[in-house]
């Protein structure tokens, strides 16, 4: 095997080199186009997260003797003082396991609906969605879970060399002396800033004296949130939800008129769950099971998937391309239907995944855009036997962790909880307001995902573990609401059937369609005779920019080789 980096265990770079050749000859052209994604080889271990201060502290707990949890652990944290549109402890997400040992696990931290929730919370007086109650009010903030699924992840998984108080250090030390404004954070606090200014705690965080908004080259420092992080340091997870903090975050959700009290926080619980796996070209795929919708819709598109000789077709052809885009919409309908939290509804998961069900979604598409409102769930049963981050952990014995949490918008509903410097996210509105209608990334969902007390809304957050022969070889996920599992799969396809070197897969143009609305979106950086090729073929084609991070890992002959996404600036591969 030659000796490059960006391999993915068992796809050669000169098989490569010979897929970009035979394929259509648009993919050179918009592989100039797209920014470059930099690889990164490392021969120990590996973290690649959206900020570069996190991964950086990642990889030094892997240089010190840490596992891939124990890095993940303290990466989780610290994006939440150094990256705080998505980084957080005030919302929630999922992890995926692989261990050492062979073992796949997955937690479930992502947030809760208080026990007063009801199907009709976020209704107005004649029975309407209300988007200001599920998106800009307390009503919006579901329990959060991060802090809890950290310490779960380390108190189970961990190496045992590294205690929580030593994995939180660093983001303490942060959010106490400060953190220089840079990158990602420098471009997004000015689309945030009407968000923030709505709050005074949030002013006195993220607004200057002078009324502007912070920005690059300044110094945020946030001494409420390292007061909390102290607090979690002396007294475990419990320091967070039961007492001074627990109580500052419920009156601060209550004041803004939701109803979360004290007791939502203490009786909030982190769960394990079994992954969602399956086999796609002789790899297994390892994904988060629902609440998430992530992995297995990702399933059910890989399945529809392998009945194609994509690689025949070749990377970014427009019959390639067209067979993604019909696949997206029939799981995308299937999402909207059948997908909800497991704890609440049945939900046919086994019929989802299984790949008899996705021949019987093969067989509908044809050579032609099949319109939405002409797309039809099939019946899964019968087959039963944007603002989000997401980081890549591996270390040399073999753990791997793929982790994916967020507040739902860019830093969530943009209130800092007074006296505790934690922002809360506005995550319920992941839930249906009323069968039918559309969430703030516009997925129509029906009554498996109401509200109700308890409930974890449905996500899209797909992060997932690829194995060859029962290892590691690709760690991927993505930020991008909606766009996340589409991304998800694109890097997957991109890597094992046009066998492109990871830096290639993360950062080839990529194309989404979530069902409804009827409209295929695209990144600018298509050739045009491609994207009119697709028009030609029925497809309403939006070109919009990039909403995604797919922050990747590739365990290669050569070692481990990070690809930070460069969509977004200040992202970071990072080793020894």
């Amino acid at each position: 095997m030659l000796k490059t980096t960006g391999v993915v265990v068992g796809l050669s770079v000169a098989l490569v080199a010979g897929a970009l050749a035979q394929s259509r000859p648009n993919l050179e052209t918009t592989l100039r186009t797209i920014p470059a994604v930099t690889p990164v080889t490392t021969q120990h271990g590996m973290v690649v997260a959206q900020e570069k201060r996190a991964a950086t502290i990642g990889a030094d707990i892997l240089k010190r003797g840490g596992n891939a949890i124990d890095a993940a652990v303290a990466t989780g944290f610290a994006l939440a003082v150094s990256y705080p549109r998505a980084g957080n402890l005030g919302g929630g997400g999922f992890m995926v396991i692989h261990l050492k040992s062979g073992d796949n696990v997955a937690i479930d931290y992502r947030e809760s609906a208080p026990v007063a929730a009801t199907p009709t919370m976020f209704l107005d007086a004649q029975g309407n969605p209300d988007p200001a109650k599920s998106r800009d009010s307390g009503l919006a903030v579901g329990v959060p879970g991060t802090v809890a699924g950290l310490a779960l992840a380390l108190a189970k998984y961990g190496s045992g060399k590294f205690s929580l108080a030593d994995l939180i250090a660093p983001a303490l030390t942060m959010a106490r002396n400060g953190v220089d404004i840079t990158d990602d954070t420098a471009d997004s606090l000015p689309a945030a800033e009407q968000r923030l200014r709505r709050w005074p705690s949030s002013r006195s965080v993220f607004i200057n004296s002078d009324g502007s908004v912070m920005g690059a080259g300044q110094s945020l420092v946030q001494p409420d949130l390292a007061a909390t992080l102290e607090a979690i340091t002396e007294r475990g997870p419990q320091a967070f939800y039961e007492g001074p903090i627990a109580e500052k975050i419920a009156a601060a959700v209550r004041s803004a008129g939701g109803i979360m009290t004290a007791d939502d926080l203490k009786n909030y619980a982190p769960v394990v769950r079994a992954p969602v796996t399956a086999r796609y070209r002789g790899y297994d795929i390892v994904s988060m099971p629902p609440p998430s919708s992530g992995g297995t819709i990702l399933i059910e598109m890989l399945n529809i998937l392998e009945g194609y000789d994509l690689a025949a077709l070749g990377a970014g052809s427009p019959q390639a391309l067209h067979l993604e885009i019909e696949t997206m919409k029939r799981a995308y309908a299937d999402r909207a239907v059948f997908l909800g939290d497991p704890d609440a509804v049945n939900v046919p998961l086994k019929g989802l995944t299984s790949k008899k069900y996705a021949e019987t979604l093969r067989a509908t598409i044809g050579n032609k855009a099949t319109p939405a409102a002409d797309i039809r769930t099939g019946d899964p049963k019968s087959h039963e036997g944007d603002n989000t981050t997401h980081f890549s952990v591996i270390d040399g014995d073999g753990n791997a962790v793929s982790n994916t949490y967020t507040l739902n918008f860019s830093y969530g509903l943009g209130l800092v909880a007074e006296g505790t410097g934690v922002l809360l996210n506005n995550e319920l509105d992941d839930f249906t307001a009323k069968p039918g209608a559309a969430n703030a990334f516009g997925l129509i969902q029906y009554e498996a995902n109401l509200p109700g007390p308890n409930k974890r809304p449905l996500s899209s957050m797909t992060p997932t573990i690829v194995l060859k022969d029962g290892k590691p070889v690709i760690i991927t996920g993505t930020p991008g609401g909606s766009r996340i599992i589409s991304t998800t799969m694109q890097v997957i396809v991109n890597a094992i059937d046009f066998k492109m070197p990871i830096n290639h897969a993360v950062g080839a143009p990529r194309l989404h369609h979530q069902w409804q609305p009827d409209e295929v979106v695209v990144e600018p950086s298509f050739a045009d005779e491609t994207l009119e090729t697709l028009r030609q073929r029925g497809h309403n084609v939006t070109i919009r920019p990039p909403a995604s991070s797919a922050n990747s890992i590739a365990a290669t002959p050569e070692g481990f080789v990070g690809a930070p996404d460069s969509r977004t600036r200040g992202a970071l591969a990072a080793g020894y």
